[in-house]
């Protein structure tokens, strides 16, 4: 049997599209807002059909869970430091936003990883109930991670729109709540992980002191 390169399967491949994307998204930010968030969203929009791919394709990699988790964690990153840059008075909500995310996405994926999960997205049943419905749920998956991506992406458009339509305030305030609800979750996968982290750590040190 021919050996597999694992750099070269479908959803790998759609997850270096979604790379270029946010890049190209991020060099358009300073000077054209309509390209910057249609190459951004287009490249959040296209994290669901990778996972459909690996699926259907039986292709889920460790190397795919990890490259689908950097980059919607860089994206959502360099968004928010733009975002600083155009409101500066929010600056420290910004990056306490940032650092919230990534450290409790990594975390989280670390400790599912050394678990043996082959994605952050595998969640044991017995688990914590909100990252369970966070996680097998797929409309509710779906609708906290467009409405959060949807708030920053709004207030990056509405710098630049002199005059809004109501309607994308009424939006805005949507995706404001749920951005807040999808912080929370971010805490609870902070807090979880951390508990598994150490439960890991626990369960060695027991393993080694039987050993002597």
């Amino acid at each position: 049997m021919a050996e597999e390169n694992i750099f070269f399967f479908v959803p790998n491949l759609i997850g270096y599209a979604r790379i270029v994307l946010a890049l190209l998204s991020f060099y358009l930010m300073p000077c054209c807002p309509w390209p910057a968030v249609f190459c951004y969203l287009l490249s959040a929009l296209l994290d669901a059909f990778d996972g459909h791919a690996a699926r259907a394709l039986n292709q889920s990699t460790k190397f795919g869970a990890m490259m689908d988790m950097l980059t919607d964690r860089c994206a959502t990153m360099c968004l928010l430091v733009n975002l600083s840059l155009l409101y500066p008075s929010y600056t420290f909500l910004f990056q306490l936003s940032m650092s919230l995310d990534i450290a409790s996405h990594w975390l989280h994926l670390h400790s599912s990883t050394i678990k043996g999960s082959s994605s952050h997205k595998t969640i044991d049943l017995s688990g914590n109930p909100i990252l369970r419905i966070y996680y097998t749920s797929k409309p509710v998956l779906f609708v906290m991670c467009a409405g959060n991506e949807l708030f920053f992406c709004l207030l990056y458009l509405l710098h630049y729109i002199e005059e809004p339509a109501a309607w994308l305030y009424w939006l805005q305030g949507l995706c404001g709540i749920i951005c807040l609800l999808k912080s929370g979750i971010s805490l609870v996968h902070l807090v979880t992980a951390s508990k598994n982290m150490a439960a890991l750590d626990a369960a060695e040190r027991e393993k080694a002191a039987k050993k002597q």
